[in-house]
């Protein structure tokens, strides 16, 4: 596994990010450890996680992946890079959610305690709230950074302006900068080539997407004549009119059947396509790459493990998803 820089920090991780946000209902605990322990063998040492996973679930579950995780780290703890994240809300309360100083401030010890740590590596916003001041979260950040209880802080779900605030706003400020992005990119969602990259670029801000996979549909595995399958994203609780709403699409699955004829020229796995296609983006640090089982990682690991993506493969792929989609900032 190679190891890359975190933006333009000092600190360095595994080309790939593992993904958590299935454990504790897409997958019970004794897979979501062997998934763990598969990521970990095959030299991927930076998990993400939220408070509100698991994904399709509700604020009875929230909690349950941190949980899991925290439970698998006793002992590992420094073998791995931990991030996880706030905002989504985490009981009945309007204060329970959100970007205002008291819910990041009540959220982070929240994670700390679920996860058994005394510190995360990264700490984000998972998506944007318009109702609290940007200053005030930042400042929020600020004092979990003073305090030892993260080493970094970074937003998911942002578009490039608000990003572009809060940098200006932290440099006016001297207060913690933005370190991380976590959009939603892949060859079925390119939205995000048009700023948010190219400003990541400039200011040296770490990229670490989600959804490399469309939630499973760029594996190829998946039939439109047929209903969405039981136990994938796509029928998973709250989650999968989301996942239905993105990706199940005849446009989409046209784009499949034009990926999957180049990924067999090119004797790959249309996973490992995918995922390669995403790691040849030179602004992308670490992609987030999920999974059910064990062995759904395989694909993504051989990516990473292959070097870089042909180039004349790259623009054939480029070639055939090429064109704008509007940005969902919901996750």
């Amino acid at each position: 596994m190679q190891y890359v820089k975190f933006g333009r920090t000092g600190l360095r991780v595994s080309r790939l990010c593992l993904g958590t946000m299935t454990f504790g209902l897409q997958c019970d605990e004794a897979a979501s450890a062997a998934i763990m322990d598969r990521a970990a063998s095959g030299g991927i040492d930076f998990f993400d996680t939220a408070d509100v996973y698991p994904l399709g679930g509700n604020r009875e579950t929230a909690g349950r992946t941190e949980d899991i995780v925290g439970r698998w780290l006793k002992g590992k703890r420094q073998q791995v890079i931990v991030a996880t994240k706030c905002v989504g809300a985490m009981g009945p309360k309007p204060w329970d959610q959100g970007m205002s100083r008291k819910h990041i401030l009540d959220a982070i010890e929240g994670s700390l305690r679920r996860l058994g740590t005394d510190y995360v590596d990264l700490y984000q916003l998972h998506s944007f709230d318009k109702l609290t001041p940007i200053d005030e979260a930042l400042e929020a950040l600020d004092t979990i950074v003073r305090s030892g209880k993260a080493r970094y802080v970074g937003v998911s779900n942002w578009p490039a302006y608000k990003v572009a605030r809060a940098l200006g706003r932290s440099e006016l400020k001297n207060i913690v900068r933005v370190e991380s992005v976590q959009p939603r990119y892949n060859l079925l969602f390119r939205a995000f080539e048009r700023e948010l990259l190219p400003m990541c670029e400039e200011e040296k801000i770490a990229v670490i997407p989600y959804n490399p996979l469309a939630g499973g549909l760029l594996t190829g595995k998946h039939n439109r004549a047929a209903p969405p399958p039981a136990g994938t994203r796509f029928t998973l609780g709250t989650a999968a009119a989301r996942y239905q709403s993105r990706y199940w699409k005849d446009q989409e699955f046209q784009t499949i059947e034009d990926l999957r004829a180049l990924g067999n020229q090119a004797g790959m796995s249309m996973a490992t396509m995918a995922v390669s296609w995403v790691l040849a983006n030179p602004a992308i640090t670490a992609p987030i790459v999920g999974a059910s089982r064990p062995e759904q990682l395989d694909d993504s690991l051989a990516a990473a493990d292959k070097g870089p993506l042909d180039p004349d493969l790259k623009a054939r792929l480029d070639e055939v998803t090429t064109g704008w989609r509007s940005v969902d900032a919901e996750r």
